[in-house]
C-alpha cells in the first residue's frame, strides 16, 4: 500500500512538472518577443464549440497530453463543478500555450446570455478574437450580441466555421449569413474536402493547397499543391474562389491593388495575399473566414496559424495605453476567490512589467495597494513566477480594493505622467473617437458640458466596464440566523467576481434580494453558495425586474418644521418631476433657472446639494406602483429653504418624501422588460410552437427557413417566458431550441399591469 502511495505521489508530481513547463514561456526568447504574442478570446453562440476548440488548441500545442470532451466533463477550461455537470461554460478561463515560435494567450468565454458580463470584461482586454460559428446554423442570436460587443471595443476578428463535418453544414450559406446579418465583408480562406460525405480536409484558397488530415487524433496532416491535370473540377472551383478573394482584397487594400497594377497580373505570391488579409483584418475592413471541425480534429492547426498570421500583436492593439510609455499599465478583467490563495486578480499587461510583492496604484480607486504572490494561469492551475512582462496575462493575489475594469500602474506619478501625455494626444479630434471605449462613451454622454482634454483623459483611463441592468429578482434566505453573516460575506465575494449580480436589502421586509441576468444565472449563484460556501440557502420565487416611469408632470411643496431632541429642524422644498426619455444618471436632478428660483438656489450650500441628491436617488429607487426603480424621469428643484442647525439626513428625507408625493400626483406606469427571442424548431412542430408564442403576447419580427428548421425571431415580454424551456421541449419533442437577450423596457397595457401587480402583491 505504501509503495502504491509513493508511486501515485511521484506520478502527480511529474504531471505537475510537465504542466508547469508548458505554462511558463519566459525562457524562450522568441516567445518572449511581444511581436510573437497573441491575446485572443473565443466568442460564440451557445454550443458552437468554443471549449472543444480551446481543448484541441491546448492538445496540438503540446500543453496537455490528452484531449478532454465537454460531454465527459473533463476539459481544462471548464473546471467548475457546475460547468462539468451542465456541459456549458459559466466563467471565462485564461490559458497560454506556444504555437509557431510564439505564444497565444487565450480566454475561453461563456456563450449563454446570462453570463454576458464575462464576455464584456474579457473583450476590454483582448487584442483579437475568434468568432466560432456552427457551420449548419451560420450567424445565430448570440453571435450578433458578441459581434456588437467586439465592435464596441474595436477588436479585430476572424471567423471559424466549426462543425463542418455535419451533412447540413454549408460554407456558402454561412458566408451569406455573415454578409447579411453581421454587415461584414468576409474573406473566405478555406474550402472543405469530403470523401463519401465525410470531412477529411480543407483547401487553402491562398496557396491553392489541399490539406488532408490522416490517421491519429488530428496531429498528422499532409499538404499537396492542387493541379489542373490531377484535380480538375476541384482545382477550377478553388481557382474561382481564389480569384474572388483577390478581387475582394484589391477593392479594400490599396497596397495589394498597386501590386496587381504594377505586375499587370492576378498571379500573386501567397505571402502578399496573406499580408493583405492581415492589413484588412487589423483595420476591420474585412474578416477572414476559416473552416474546420474541432470535435473531429480537423482545421484546428490551420485556425491557430490564422490567429498568428492575421490577428494583432500587443503593440498593434489598444493605442489608449501607449501614453504610459515604459511604465506599468494593466487592466483588471477578472477577480476570483480561491480557497488556498485568497483573492486572485487577473491582469492584462499593456506596458511595463509586474513583479512579485511590488506596490501598485489603482487609477479608478485613486489608491495604492500591496500585491502578494504572482502567477501565470492555465485555467485553474497556477504557476508561481517572479515577473510577468508586457503583452501577457498575470494573476496577482492580495489585492483588497481592486475590481474588474480597474486600470493599474506602478505609482501615482506614473499615472499623472500618462494623463498629461494622453491629454496632449487628445488635441487631435480624430484621436478621441479611436481611443473611446463603450463605458467611457456612456460616461461622457452624461456630462452637462464639453470636457477639457485633461478631464477626457481622466475619464478614458479611469473608466471600468459597462454593467448591464438585471432582469430577474428573487429573495435569498440562509437556513438559520446563524448563517446570516456568512451568507452576506459569500454574496459580497460573488458580487466582486460578477458585477452583473446585484444584492440589496428590501426596506419593507428586511430580506436579502438578488438581482441577476436570468433564471440560469441565479440558479448557478445558489449552487455556488451551497457547494463552495457550504450554506444551504433557499431562493424565493423569481420576480421580473419591472421599472416605473411617469405619464404626466407633477409638482409639490413640502414643509417640515419639528423639534428633534434640542434642535429645531426646518426645511421647505419645492420639487417637480417629468418624463425625459434617455436621461443620464448624472442628470436626473436639475435646478430651475428661472429668475425667482435662481436667486433662491444661488445660496444653496454644497453639503445641502449633496443631501438633496441623496434624497433624489432614494426616491428614484422606489416608484409608487410596485416600489420598482424609476427610469426616464427627471426631477427639478424650484425652491429650497433650510433653518440653521438642520441636519443633512432631514434634508434628504424631506426631498425623498416630496418626490414620492410628486410621483403619486403625476400618475406612474409600469414598464416591463422585453426580450429579443429566437426560436429554432423543425417545420413539423412549428405550428404548435407559433400558436404557443401567439398566446405569450409576442411581436413576431421575422420567420425564415434554415435547412429543415423554421427560425422565428420575435420580441417577447420576459414575464411570459418564465419556464419557457420546459414548454418548448414538450411542444417540439425536445427538438427545438431558443435563445434570448434583453431588448428594452416597454409600457404595459392596463390589464397586463393589473395582472402583474396582482402576481407580485397578491391583491
Amino acid at each position: 500500500m505504501k509503495t502504491f502511495c509513493y508511486v501515485n505521489y511521484y506520478r502527480k508530481l511529474l504531471k505537475n512538472v510537465q504542466l508547469r513547463r508548458y505554462c511558463t514561456n519566459t525562457d524562450n526568447r522568441s516567445k518572449n518577443n511581444v511581436d510573437n504574442i497573441r491575446n485572443i478570446g473565443i466568442l460564440a453562440h451557445i454550443d458552437a464549440g468554443k471549449t472543444t476548440t480551446t481543448e484541441r488548441m491546448l492538445f496540438y500545442s503540446g500543453t496537455i497530453k490528452s484531449m478532454g470532451e465537454v460531454h465527459h466533463g473533463n476539459t481544462v477550461t471548464d473546471y467548475m463543478e457546475q460547468e462539468r455537470q451542465r456541459g456549458i461554460t459559466i466563467t471565462s478561463a485564461a490559458v497560454s500555450f506556444p504555437w509557431r515560435g510564439g505564444q497565444i494567450n487565450l480566454i475561453d468565454t461563456p456563450g449563454h446570455i446570462d453570463f454576458t458580463m464575462e464576455v464584456e470584461q474579457s473583450l476590454a482586454v483582448l487584442d483579437g478574437a475568434v468568432i466560432v460559428l456552427d457551420g449548419s446554423a451560420g450567424v445565430e442570436a448570440q453571435t450578433l450580441t458578441v459581434w456588437r460587443q467586439a465592435s464596441g471595443y474595436r477588436v479585430p476578428r476572424l471567423l471559424y466555421l466549426n462543425k463542418m463535418d455535419r451533412t447540413d453544414a454549408f460554407v456558402k450559406d454561412c458566408v451569406r449569413s455573415i454578409t447579411d446579418k453581421l454587415q461584414a465583408t468576409p474573406l473566405l480562406l478555406h474550402h472543405t474536402v469530403r470523401y463519401h460525405d465525410k470531412l477529411i480536409g480543407l483547401i487553402d484558397l491562398i496557396t491553392l493547397e489541399e490539406i488532408i488530415w490522416t490517421q491519429g487524433r488530428g496531429q498528422n496532416y499532409t499538404r499537396r499543391k492542387l493541379t489542373e491535370k490531377e484535380d480538375g473540377h476541384k482545382w477550377e472551383a478553388a481557382v474561382k474562389d481564389h480569384r474572388q478573394l483577390i478581387d475582394t482584397l484589391s477593392s479594400i487594400d490599396d497596397e495589394l491593388a498597386e501590386t496587381i497594377i504594377k505586375n499587370e497580373s492576378l498571379d500573386l505570391n501567397p505571402k502578399e495575399i496573406e499580408q493583405a488579409v492581415r492589413r484588412s483584418t487589423l483595420k476591420m475592413d474585412a474578416y477572414p473566414v476559416l473552416c474546420g471541425s474541432s470535435y473531429k480534429n480537423i482545421g484546428v492547426q490551420t485556425l491557430m496559424d490564422g490567429v498568428m498570421s492575421y490577428l494583432p500583436n500587443p503593440q498593434e492593439g489598444h493605442k489608449l495605453y501607449k501614453c504610459f510609455d515604459k511604465d506599468l499599465a494593466a487592466r483588471v478583467f477578472k477577480v476570483i476567490h480561491d480557497d488556498q490563495r485568497g483573492v486572485l486578480t487577473f491582469l492584462r499587461l499593456y506596458s511595463g512589467d509586474v513583479s512579485r510583492g511590488q506596490k501598485i496604484y489603482n487609477l479608478g480607486k485613486d489608491r495604492s495597494e500591496q500585491t502578494g504572490s504572482l502567477y501565470v494561469a492555465l485555467a485553474d492551475d497556477y504557476k508561481l513566477v517572479e515577473k510577468v512582462t508586457a503583452g501577457n496575462i498575470a494573476v496577482i493575489s492580495g489585492l483588497k480594493e481592486t475590481m474588474s475594469g480597474d486600470l493599474i500602474t506602478s505609482t501615482q506619478t506614473a499615472a499623472n505622467r500618462a494623463k498629461t501625455s494622453l491629454a496632449a494626444q487628445l488635441r487631435e479630434p480624430s484621436e478621441v473617437e479611436e481611443l473611446m471605449l463603450p463605458s467611457a462613451r456612456l460616461r461622457l454622454q452624461a456630462l452637462d458640458s464639453q470636457p477639457t482634454n485633461e478631464e477626457l483623459a481622466q475619464v478614458l483611463l479611469g473608466i471600468g466596464t459597462t454593467i448591464p441592468e438585471p432582469v430577474f429578482l428573487c429573495s435569498i434566505e440562509p437556513p438559520s440566523i446563524g448563517f446570516q453573516s456568512a451568507l452576506e460575506t459569500a454574496l459580497a465575494e460573488l458580487q466582486r467576481e460578477d458585477p452583473s449580480l446585484r444584492v440589496h436589502t428590501d426596506e419593507d421586509s428586511g430580506q436579502l434580494v438578488l438581482a441577476g441576468m436570468g433564471e440560469l444565472h441565479l440558479e448557478i449563484i445558489k449552487e455556488r453558495i451551497i457547494r463552495e460556501y457550504k450554506i444551504d440557502v433557499e431562493l424565493g420565487p423569481l420576480q421580473i425586474a419591472y421599472r416605473e416611469t411617469l405619464l404626466a408632470e407633477g409638482k409639490h411643496t413640502m414643509n417640515v418644521d419639528r423639534k428633534i431632541g434640542n434642535a429645531r429642524q426646518q426645511v421647505k422644498v419645492t420639487m417637480s418631476a417629468k418624463t425625459v426619455k434617455g436621461v443620464a444618471q448624472d442628470k436626473v436632478l436639475r435646478l430651475n433657472k428661472s429668475p425667482d428660483s435662481a436667486a433662491n438656489l444661488a445660496h444653496l450650500l454644497p453639503r445641502h446639494l449633496h443631501a438633496i441628491r441623496h434624497g433624489v436617488q432614494s426616491a428614484f429607487m422606489h416608484g409608487p406602483k410596485l416600489g420598482c426603480p424609476m427610469v426616464d424621469v427627471q426631477a427639478t428643484l424650484h425652491w429650497f429653504e433650510c433653518g440653521r442647525g438642520t441636519s443633512e439626513s432631514v434634508v434628504t428625507a424631506t426631498v425623498a418624501q416630496c418626490l414620492r408625493k410628486v410621483f403619486k400626483d403625476a400618475e406612474a406606469i409600469l414598464l416591463e422588460p422585453m426580450m429579443s427571442l429566437e426560436v429554432v424548431c423543425p417545420e413539423s412542430h412549428s405550428a404548435r410552437v407559433l400558436a404557443d408564442l401567439a398566446r405569450r403576447r409576442v411581436d413576431i419580427q421575422h420567420i425564415h427557413i434554415r435547412h429543415q428548421n423554421k427560425v422565428v425571431e420575435c420580441i417577447a415580454p420576459l414575464s411570459e417566458l418564465l419556464g419557457y424551456s420546459t414548454t418548448l421541449r414538450s411542444l417540439s419533442s425536445g427538438l427545438a431550441s431558443f435563445s434570448m437577450e434583453f431588448h428594452s423596457h416597454r409600457q404595459m397595457s392596463p390589464h397586463d399591469e393589473e395582472k402583474a401587480i396582482k402576481n407580485i402583491t397578491g391583491f
